[in-house]
């Protein structure tokens, strides 16, 4: 059996490091996450309707994806790209594809 999994720090570098504009972007969108996480424990801590705490946890994981889409997509424009005009692609390529693989499960 092929293990999928990801180290958690690989210890690389982005090969264009994020402008502090990318990060306030994505740190806002977690400090929103965030948020909306104490707002599921509030509601279990007032034993609120079983529906409406679901629907809240799944608006949470829709907004964690779309910050990992994200994150993907910007990987994917310069980390990937870089390593492709390097002739690096195979790797970097294989690396994308079991984060998508751990994206899909």
């Amino acid at each position: 059996m092929e293990d999928n999994t990801l180290p958690e720090n690989s210890g690389k570098k982005p090969v264009t490091p994020r402008t502090d504009e990318e990060k306030q972007s994505v740190i806002n969108r977690l400090k929103r996450i965030e948020g909306q996480v104490r707002g599921v424990q509030k509601m279990v801590e007032e034993d609120r309707y079983c529906v409406d705490t679901l629907i809240q946890i799944s608006a949470i994981n829709k907004a964690l994806n779309r910050v990992g889409y994200s994150l993907m997509e910007r990987h994917t424009h310069h980390c990937v790209a870089s390593a492709i005009r390097k002739g690096e692609g195979e790797e970097a390529i294989d690396e994308l594809m079991k984060v998508v693989q751990q994206f899909s499960k």
